[in-house]
Protein backbone atom coordinates (compact mmCIF):
# COMPACT_ATOMS: atom_id res chain seq x y z
CA UNK A 1 0.00 0.00 0.00
CA UNK A 2 2.63 2.66 0.97
CA UNK A 3 4.76 1.77 -2.72
CA UNK A 4 1.46 2.02 -4.13
CA UNK A 5 1.00 5.67 -2.54
CA UNK A 6 4.79 6.79 -3.71
CA UNK A 7 3.81 5.22 -6.85
CA UNK A 8 1.08 7.62 -7.35
CA UNK A 9 3.05 10.42 -5.60
CA UNK A 10 5.71 9.89 -7.96
CA UNK A 11 3.25 10.19 -11.06
CA UNK A 12 1.68 13.27 -10.04
CA UNK A 13 5.09 15.18 -9.65
CA UNK A 14 6.16 14.33 -12.94
CA UNK A 15 3.16 15.24 -15.06
CA UNK A 16 3.10 18.47 -12.97
CA UNK A 17 6.78 19.48 -14.18
CA UNK A 18 5.94 18.11 -17.82
CA UNK A 19 2.92 20.76 -17.37
CA UNK A 20 4.87 23.24 -16.50
CA UNK A 21 7.43 22.95 -19.36
CA UNK A 22 5.58 22.57 -21.99
CA UNK A 23 3.56 25.66 -20.44
CA UNK A 24 7.60 27.74 -20.01
CA UNK A 25 7.72 26.29 -24.20
CA UNK A 26 4.41 27.80 -25.18
CA UNK A 27 5.04 30.88 -23.57
CA UNK A 28 8.47 31.27 -25.40
CA UNK A 29 6.57 30.19 -28.65
CA UNK A 30 3.79 32.93 -27.75
CA UNK A 31 6.17 35.32 -26.88
CA UNK A 32 8.40 34.87 -30.30
CA UNK A 33 5.29 35.16 -32.49
CA UNK A 34 4.51 38.26 -30.63
CA UNK A 35 7.64 39.94 -31.66
CA UNK A 36 7.52 39.02 -34.85
CA UNK A 37 3.99 40.42 -35.30
CA UNK A 38 5.29 44.08 -33.65
CA UNK A 39 8.09 44.18 -36.39
CA UNK A 40 6.10 42.65 -39.36
CA UNK A 41 5.81 45.63 -41.89
CA UNK A 42 3.89 43.29 -44.80
CA UNK A 43 5.24 42.75 -48.51
CA UNK A 44 4.37 45.84 -50.48
CA UNK A 45 3.63 43.72 -52.98
CA UNK A 46 0.31 42.23 -51.25
CA UNK A 47 -0.81 46.19 -49.73
CA UNK A 48 0.77 48.68 -50.97
CA UNK A 49 -0.22 47.78 -54.27
CA UNK A 50 -3.80 48.33 -53.57
CA UNK A 51 -2.88 51.34 -53.55
CA UNK A 52 -2.10 51.41 -57.13
CA UNK A 53 -4.47 50.83 -59.84
CA UNK A 54 -4.97 51.58 -63.28
CA UNK A 55 -8.14 53.68 -64.95
CA UNK A 56 -10.06 54.17 -68.68
CA UNK A 57 -12.02 57.61 -69.05
CA UNK A 58 -13.70 59.41 -71.31
CA UNK A 59 -14.65 62.89 -71.82
CA UNK A 60 -16.22 65.69 -72.90
CA UNK A 61 -14.75 69.20 -73.63
CA UNK A 62 -15.00 72.86 -74.16
CA UNK A 63 -12.63 74.75 -76.42
CA UNK A 64 -12.10 78.24 -76.27
CA UNK A 65 -9.49 80.09 -78.33
CA UNK A 66 -7.06 83.13 -77.22
CA UNK A 67 -5.38 84.97 -79.70
CA UNK A 68 -4.60 87.48 -82.53
CA UNK A 69 -8.86 86.82 -83.52
CA UNK A 70 -9.87 87.92 -79.87
CA UNK A 71 -12.41 90.43 -78.89
CA UNK A 72 -9.55 92.79 -76.93
CA UNK A 73 -5.97 92.92 -77.49
CA UNK A 74 -5.75 91.34 -73.77
CA UNK A 75 -4.11 87.85 -73.49
CA UNK A 76 -6.54 86.60 -71.74
CA UNK A 77 -9.79 87.88 -73.76
CA UNK A 78 -11.65 85.07 -75.69
CA UNK A 79 -15.67 84.95 -77.15
CA UNK A 80 -17.34 82.37 -75.16
CA UNK A 81 -19.88 82.33 -77.60
CA UNK A 82 -17.36 80.32 -79.72
CA UNK A 83 -16.58 77.51 -77.38
CA UNK A 84 -16.81 74.67 -79.41
CA UNK A 85 -16.91 70.93 -78.21
CA UNK A 86 -14.73 67.69 -78.05
CA UNK A 87 -14.41 64.30 -76.72
CA UNK A 88 -11.30 62.45 -75.12
CA UNK A 89 -10.15 59.03 -73.86
CA UNK A 90 -7.63 58.35 -71.80
CA UNK A 91 -5.37 55.97 -69.87
CA UNK A 92 -4.21 56.69 -66.09
CA UNK A 93 -2.02 55.18 -63.16
CA UNK A 94 -2.07 55.67 -60.27
CA UNK A 95 1.09 55.35 -58.42
CA UNK A 96 0.06 55.83 -55.04
CA UNK A 97 -1.68 58.26 -52.22
CA UNK A 98 -1.35 61.48 -54.08
CA UNK A 99 0.19 61.34 -57.65
CA UNK A 100 -1.55 59.91 -61.29
CA UNK A 101 -0.30 59.61 -64.33
CA UNK A 102 -2.68 60.23 -67.41
CA UNK A 103 -2.27 59.65 -71.34
CA UNK A 104 -5.03 61.13 -73.50
CA UNK A 105 -6.36 61.77 -77.12
CA UNK A 106 -8.40 64.47 -77.47
CA UNK A 107 -9.92 65.66 -80.65
CA UNK A 108 -12.10 69.63 -80.57
CA UNK A 109 -12.59 72.22 -82.68
CA UNK A 110 -11.76 76.06 -82.04
CA UNK A 111 -13.38 79.16 -83.74
CA UNK A 112 -12.58 82.90 -83.53
CA UNK A 113 -13.93 85.42 -86.27
CA UNK A 114 -13.59 89.30 -86.23
CA UNK A 115 -17.05 90.19 -87.51
CA UNK A 116 -18.77 88.45 -84.62
CA UNK A 117 -16.60 89.22 -81.74
CA UNK A 118 -15.38 92.65 -81.95
CA UNK A 119 -17.24 95.76 -80.98
CA UNK A 120 -17.05 98.06 -84.29
CA UNK A 121 -18.35 100.97 -81.76
CA UNK A 122 -14.92 100.69 -79.74
CA UNK A 123 -12.73 102.79 -81.12
CA UNK A 124 -9.43 101.68 -79.67
CA UNK A 125 -9.64 98.03 -80.32
CA UNK A 126 -13.06 96.84 -82.08
CA UNK A 127 -12.33 99.20 -85.13
CA UNK A 128 -9.07 97.58 -86.39
CA UNK A 129 -10.60 94.11 -85.55
CA UNK A 130 -13.95 95.12 -87.05
CA UNK A 131 -12.70 95.80 -90.54
CA UNK A 132 -9.50 93.21 -90.32
CA UNK A 133 -12.67 91.08 -90.66
CA UNK A 134 -10.23 87.83 -90.05
CA UNK A 135 -12.12 84.24 -89.50
CA UNK A 136 -10.94 80.84 -88.97
CA UNK A 137 -11.65 77.23 -87.31
CA UNK A 138 -9.27 74.54 -86.36
CA UNK A 139 -10.24 71.03 -85.52
CA UNK A 140 -7.17 69.96 -82.88
CA UNK A 141 -6.40 65.94 -82.33
CA UNK A 142 -3.59 66.07 -79.48
CA UNK A 143 -2.06 63.45 -77.48
CA UNK A 144 -1.03 64.11 -73.70
CA UNK A 145 0.88 62.92 -71.00
CA UNK A 146 0.29 64.71 -67.55
CA UNK A 147 0.98 64.11 -63.84
CA UNK A 148 -1.73 65.26 -61.61
CA UNK A 149 -1.12 65.51 -57.47
CA UNK A 150 -4.01 65.72 -55.41
CA UNK A 151 -4.98 67.61 -52.47
CA UNK A 152 -6.59 65.14 -50.42
CA UNK A 153 -3.97 61.97 -49.92
CA UNK A 154 -5.91 58.64 -49.93
CA UNK A 155 -3.94 56.40 -47.87
CA UNK A 156 -6.27 53.36 -48.15
CA UNK A 157 -6.91 51.57 -51.04
CA UNK A 158 -8.94 52.30 -53.83
CA UNK A 159 -12.28 50.83 -52.64
CA UNK A 160 -11.89 53.42 -49.71
CA UNK A 161 -10.88 56.31 -51.58
CA UNK A 162 -11.48 59.66 -50.38
CA UNK A 163 -14.93 60.70 -51.14
CA UNK A 164 -13.55 64.12 -53.23
CA UNK A 165 -10.54 66.12 -54.10
CA UNK A 166 -8.83 68.47 -55.74
CA UNK A 167 -6.05 67.99 -57.44
CA UNK A 168 -3.57 69.80 -59.55
CA UNK A 169 -1.85 68.90 -62.90
CA UNK A 170 1.09 69.88 -66.03
CA UNK A 171 2.57 67.96 -68.61
CA UNK A 172 3.48 68.00 -72.63
CA UNK A 173 0.81 67.67 -75.38
CA UNK A 174 1.52 66.80 -79.28
CA UNK A 175 -1.05 68.16 -81.54
CA UNK A 176 -1.78 68.77 -85.37
CA UNK A 177 -4.17 71.75 -85.89
CA UNK A 178 -4.65 73.07 -89.74
CA UNK A 179 -6.63 76.35 -89.49
CA UNK A 180 -9.24 76.42 -92.05
CA UNK A 181 -11.61 79.63 -93.44
CA UNK A 182 -14.30 80.05 -95.85
CA UNK A 183 -13.57 81.39 -99.05
CA UNK A 184 -15.96 84.61 -99.80
CA UNK A 185 -18.32 84.78 -103.06
CA UNK A 186 -15.65 86.62 -104.82
CA UNK A 187 -12.10 86.84 -105.44
CA UNK A 188 -10.30 90.59 -104.52
CA UNK A 189 -11.09 92.06 -108.29
CA UNK A 190 -15.11 91.17 -107.24
CA UNK A 191 -14.91 88.10 -109.81
CA UNK A 192 -16.76 84.97 -109.03
CA UNK A 193 -14.53 82.35 -106.87
CA UNK A 194 -14.15 78.97 -107.69
CA UNK A 195 -13.41 77.97 -104.21
CA UNK A 196 -16.84 80.25 -102.82
CA UNK A 197 -18.39 78.86 -99.99
CA UNK A 198 -15.81 76.16 -99.26
CA UNK A 199 -13.78 75.62 -95.95
CA UNK A 200 -10.02 76.45 -97.25
CA UNK A 201 -6.99 75.01 -95.71
CA UNK A 202 -4.83 78.26 -94.96
CA UNK A 203 -1.44 77.35 -94.20
CA UNK A 204 -0.76 75.81 -97.81
CA UNK A 205 -1.56 79.66 -98.97
CA UNK A 206 0.83 81.31 -96.76
CA UNK A 207 -1.31 84.20 -96.19
CA UNK A 208 1.73 86.15 -94.71
CA UNK A 209 4.06 85.67 -97.58
CA UNK A 210 5.44 82.58 -96.17
CA UNK A 211 5.70 80.74 -99.59
CA UNK A 212 6.68 83.78 -101.35
CA UNK A 213 9.77 85.44 -102.79
CA UNK A 214 9.68 88.92 -100.28
CA UNK A 215 11.96 91.82 -100.93
CA UNK A 216 15.04 92.05 -98.20
CA UNK A 217 13.28 95.31 -97.05
CA UNK A 218 9.79 93.58 -96.64
CA UNK A 219 8.02 93.84 -93.23
CA UNK A 220 7.78 89.92 -93.18
CA UNK A 221 11.37 89.28 -94.45
CA UNK A 222 12.48 85.67 -93.09
CA UNK A 223 8.91 84.40 -92.45
CA UNK A 224 9.10 80.50 -92.53
CA UNK A 225 5.34 78.04 -92.98
CA UNK A 226 4.41 77.43 -89.99
CA UNK A 227 4.45 73.75 -88.73
CA UNK A 228 0.91 71.76 -88.30
CA UNK A 229 2.39 69.26 -85.44
CA UNK A 230 3.34 71.37 -82.39
CA UNK A 231 4.35 70.42 -78.51
CA UNK A 232 1.62 72.41 -76.02
CA UNK A 233 2.17 72.71 -72.55
CA UNK A 234 -1.13 71.84 -70.46
CA UNK A 235 -1.54 72.61 -66.84
CA UNK A 236 -4.65 73.44 -64.71
CA UNK A 237 -6.95 72.19 -61.50
CA UNK A 238 -9.54 70.13 -61.25
CA UNK A 239 -11.94 68.10 -58.65
CA UNK A 240 -12.55 64.67 -58.88
CA UNK A 241 -15.86 62.91 -56.83
CA UNK A 242 -16.07 59.40 -56.13
CA UNK A 243 -19.60 58.25 -57.41
CA UNK A 244 -18.89 54.16 -56.59
CA UNK A 245 -16.62 51.64 -55.65
CA UNK A 246 -15.16 51.36 -59.08
CA UNK A 247 -16.18 55.16 -60.92
CA UNK A 248 -14.99 58.71 -60.42
CA UNK A 249 -16.62 61.88 -61.99
CA UNK A 250 -13.65 64.81 -62.23
CA UNK A 251 -14.40 68.43 -63.73
CA UNK A 252 -11.13 69.71 -64.93
CA UNK A 253 -10.40 73.73 -66.21
CA UNK A 254 -6.47 73.17 -67.87
CA UNK A 255 -5.34 75.59 -70.44
CA UNK A 256 -2.51 75.13 -73.29
CA UNK A 257 0.22 77.06 -73.45
CA UNK A 258 1.40 76.77 -77.28
CA UNK A 259 4.49 77.90 -79.24
CA UNK A 260 3.01 79.08 -81.99
CA UNK A 261 0.91 81.88 -82.86
CA UNK A 262 -0.14 80.56 -85.82
CA UNK A 263 -3.40 78.30 -84.40
CA UNK A 264 -5.29 81.16 -86.41
CA UNK A 265 -3.18 81.51 -88.91
CA UNK A 266 -2.59 85.31 -87.83
CA UNK A 267 0.79 86.40 -86.48
CA UNK A 268 2.29 89.17 -88.25
CA UNK A 269 1.98 91.90 -90.78
CA UNK A 270 0.19 91.74 -94.46
CA UNK A 271 2.13 91.44 -97.13
CA UNK A 272 1.75 93.61 -100.69
CA UNK A 273 -1.38 91.29 -102.52
CA UNK A 274 1.09 91.01 -105.34
CA UNK A 275 3.56 88.71 -103.84
CA UNK A 276 0.89 86.01 -104.18
CA UNK A 277 1.20 86.20 -108.25
CA UNK A 278 -1.59 84.76 -109.69
CA UNK A 279 -3.47 82.76 -106.57
CA UNK A 280 -6.40 85.03 -106.37
CA UNK A 281 -7.57 82.46 -103.37
CA UNK A 282 -4.06 83.07 -101.20
CA UNK A 283 -4.73 87.10 -102.14
CA UNK A 284 -8.51 87.22 -100.83
CA UNK A 285 -7.71 85.07 -97.57
CA UNK A 286 -4.99 87.14 -96.55
CA UNK A 287 -7.00 90.17 -97.18
CA UNK A 288 -10.85 90.19 -96.62
CA UNK A 289 -11.43 93.96 -95.38
CA UNK A 290 -13.08 94.63 -98.87
CA UNK A 291 -16.02 92.06 -98.27
CA UNK A 292 -17.58 94.37 -95.46
CA UNK A 293 -18.01 97.14 -98.27
CA UNK A 294 -20.30 97.06 -101.65
CA UNK A 295 -18.03 97.16 -104.59
CA UNK A 296 -16.74 100.74 -105.56
CA UNK A 297 -17.56 101.62 -102.12
CA UNK A 298 -14.38 101.34 -101.13
CA UNK A 299 -13.36 104.68 -98.41
CA UNK A 300 -9.57 104.74 -100.20
CA UNK A 301 -7.93 105.07 -103.83
CA UNK A 302 -6.88 102.40 -105.60
CA UNK A 303 -2.72 101.85 -105.59
CA UNK A 304 -0.34 100.11 -108.29
CA UNK A 305 1.51 97.37 -106.71
CA UNK A 306 5.12 97.38 -106.72
CA UNK A 307 5.63 93.90 -106.99
CA UNK A 308 3.06 93.02 -109.87
CA UNK A 309 2.04 96.34 -111.31
CA UNK A 310 -1.81 95.30 -110.52
CA UNK A 311 -3.97 98.03 -109.60
CA UNK A 312 -5.47 96.62 -106.14
CA UNK A 313 -8.26 98.67 -103.80
CA UNK A 314 -7.50 97.81 -100.59
CA UNK A 315 -8.37 99.97 -96.99
CA UNK A 316 -6.22 101.76 -95.82
CA UNK A 317 -4.07 99.96 -93.11
CA UNK A 318 -5.11 96.47 -94.46
CA UNK A 319 -3.38 94.48 -97.52
CA UNK A 320 -0.50 96.58 -97.96
CA UNK A 321 2.93 96.52 -97.47
CA UNK A 322 3.66 98.70 -94.25
CA UNK A 323 5.49 98.32 -90.96
CA UNK A 324 2.47 99.77 -89.38
CA UNK A 325 -0.14 97.67 -91.80
CA UNK A 326 -0.34 94.61 -88.66
CA UNK A 327 -2.57 91.48 -89.28
CA UNK A 328 -1.71 90.22 -85.71
CA UNK A 329 0.91 90.40 -83.12
CA UNK A 330 3.52 88.13 -83.06
CA UNK A 331 4.99 88.79 -79.71
CA UNK A 332 2.26 86.68 -77.96
CA UNK A 333 1.48 82.97 -78.27
CA UNK A 334 -2.03 81.37 -78.92
CA UNK A 335 -3.71 79.81 -76.00
CA UNK A 336 -6.30 77.70 -75.85
CA UNK A 337 -8.33 76.47 -72.84
CA UNK A 338 -10.08 73.08 -72.44
CA UNK A 339 -12.80 72.67 -69.98
CA UNK A 340 -13.70 68.91 -68.97
CA UNK A 341 -16.10 66.77 -67.25
CA UNK A 342 -14.59 63.16 -67.32
CA UNK A 343 -16.08 59.68 -66.53
CA UNK A 344 -13.27 57.21 -65.01
CA UNK A 345 -13.73 53.22 -64.47
CA UNK A 346 -11.09 51.84 -62.19
CA UNK A 347 -9.95 48.75 -63.57
CA UNK A 348 -10.53 45.65 -61.30
CA UNK A 349 -7.88 44.61 -58.69
CA UNK A 350 -8.12 41.58 -56.73
CA UNK A 351 -7.62 42.34 -53.18
CA UNK A 352 -4.96 40.13 -51.42
CA UNK A 353 -4.14 39.75 -48.10
CA UNK A 354 -1.34 40.17 -46.05
CA UNK A 355 0.35 36.88 -44.72
CA UNK A 356 2.73 36.44 -41.62
CA UNK A 357 6.07 34.21 -41.39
Amino acid sequence: MRKLIFAVLAFVLLAANAEEAVAQMNRRSIKRNNKRMMTYRGRKSSFEKTKSYNMVSVSLNGLNYYGDLAPAPSRFSTDISFTRPGIGIAFGHRFGPRYTMTASFMYGTLRGSDFDSADPGDAENGVFRFQRNLSFRNRIKELSLVASIDLFPNNDTYISRVRWTPYLFAGVAVFHHNPQAKAPDTDIDGNPLAEAGEWVDLQPLGTEGQYATLADSAVNYGIKPYKRIQIAIPMGVGARFRLNQLMDLSVEFGFRYLFTDYIDDVSQNYVDLGVFGNNELAKVMSYRSSELFTPGNLPNPPYVSPVDGRTYLVLDGYGRENPENLRGNKSDKDIYMVTTVKLTYILGKTFHRAKFR
